[in-house]
């Protein structure tokens, strides 16, 4: 088992991996910018090293400064969290020719699934069912509507190194294609570097739900059931759940194997996420692998009571996973706060916390970096805490949520807080009955 681990990474999920550090036994080294001088995951880590200034290109991101930290600590493994340098090939590459272990993916593996063309020939390969669609990239606006015409309209393009909905774009007809082309290619160039694109067939009024897998060092790999992610906005998750709504006995196990035959035919090692598109017909298609930790791993753990973080690590020191297939024995519910005003198109509100109070009771769980007095700053992602609720049933979850969110106090700053009270008394949301677009027609004007 490894002696200490460094966490590059900050905020909540710093934390998290620090706490099950310690009941491990393992030491913890913080990495940290300038600007994060003041947070919790530098105060409560074992040592803490500053990695450079505020912008994270200068210092989260710095694979050179984050490797010297682990040296000059003699940290013998790196947990990367999610974001920042998670799924970097060029990070896990680096750490292993540095001897230092790096608790996520090979770099192989982030290279085969975190380009989604490639990632998807492999599913294919493994006879993990996919969207229909092109072979690999596009190379001209007519291949792209021959096969559009071939799959059936709508299709959508998609960017091959896209994230958080950028360098995607809905076509309805040939007239169309054109101008989605272009905008999908100058979108995504400029946002990765990379303007390549695929396409497929657009499942229409699909639900996004992902299954939690763990694989060892020795090929092996279980799954953890679903979560369904469906609650977003321009493509960024806002609230997550355990069981998914749509879910049935007969579909999770389908689901469920169709995600170890994914992990297990790249040999998978480490936590990672293989996410569905669910149609209204009952059929699922593989979308993408998140080769990390998710930030919504909490509710996994809240319902099958498993730590995640203390699998991640185990099976980096090359010890196997534990069971094959694990099943929600509770409901749970997760919602992101965000330094965000909702009724303003969630515009970034980066600022002093001048009170706080965080809500408890039974069932409640609240993943926070945050404090009475903590600045925000405005040069990473806005979430700042995730609230997680469990209970016997789905109304017992929307009824504590509500309550541990009228009980949730964050002053100085606009949160999503409201929105999230809101979504909770929505007859929509209540019911179950709902799919990714959602959000596009709830009223934000009342919050």
């Amino acid at each position: 088992m490894f002696k200490k681990i460094l966490i590059a990474n900050r905020g909540e999920i710093a934390l998290r991996v620090i706490r099950t550090c310690k009941e491990m036994g393992i030491k913890t080294v913080a990495v940290y910018s300038k600007a994060d001088a003041d947070s919790l995951h530098v105060r409560f880590a074992d040592e803490a090293v500053c990695i450079g200034p505020a912008p994270s290109t200068d210092s989260y991101l710095k694979i050179p400064h984050i490797i010297s930290a682990a040296e000059i600590t003699n940290a013998d493994a790196i947990h990367p969290g999610y974001g920042f340098l998670s799924e970097n090939a060029e990070f896990s590459r680096v750490c292993e020719e540095y001897g230092i272990k790096f608790i996520g993916a090979s770099a192989d593996m982030i290279d085969r699934m975190g380009d989604k063309a490639t990632a998807k020939d492999t599913m294919k390969k493994a006879g993990v069912p996919t969207i229909p669609g092109s072979d690999g990239l596009l190379d001209t606006v007519e291949q792209g509507i021959g096969l559009a015409n071939e799959v059936k309209y709508p299709v959508i393009l998609k960017a091959t190194a896209g994230g958080g909905g950028r360098g995607m774009r809905i076509v309805h007809d040939d007239s169309g294609f054109q101008k989605a082309w272009d905008d999908a290619k100058q979108e995504s160039g400029a946002a990765f570097g990379n303007d390549g694109l695929y396409l497929e067939k657009f499942i229409e009024e699909p639900r996004h739900v992902e299954i939690q897998v763990v694989g060892d060092s020795q090929g092996n790999a279980c799954h953890l059931s679903e979560r369904d992610c469906s609650i977003q906005r321009r493509h960024q998750k806002l609230v997550e759940e355990t069981p998914s709504p749509a879910m049935t006995d007969d579909l999770r196990s389908r689901m469920g194997a169709a995600a170890i035959l994914a992990a297990e035919s790249i040999n998978y090692e480490g936590a990672g996420t293989v996410e569905f598109l669910l149609d209204k017909n009952g059929d699922f298609y593989f979308m993408e692998m998140n080769t990390r930790i998710q930030v919504e791993h909490p509710i996994t753990e809240e319902v099958t009571d498993f730590d995640l973080i203390k699998e991640q690590i185990k099976v980096a020191a090359g010890e196997p996973v534990t069971g094959k297939e694990y099943f929600p024995k509770l409901y749970a519910m997760e919602c992101r706060i965000n330094a965000e005003d909702p009724k303003h198109g969630f515009r970034p509100s980066p600022g002093k916390i001048t009170n706080l109070h965080l809500p408890g009771g039974h069932g409640v769980r609240v993943d926070s970096h945050v404090y009475a007095g903590y600045s925000i700053p405005p040069n990473y992602d806005s979430m700042i805490a995730k609230l997680i609720v469990s209970a016997q049933s789905r109304e017992e979850v929307l009824v504590r949520m509500k309550r541990a969110l009228e009980e949730f106090v964050i002053e100085g700053i606009k949160t999503t807080i409201p929105f999230h009270i809101k979504l909770m008394d929505d007859p929509g949301f209540q019911s179950g009955q709902f799919t990714t677009a959602f959000l596009e027609s709830f009223d934000f004007s009342e919050l």
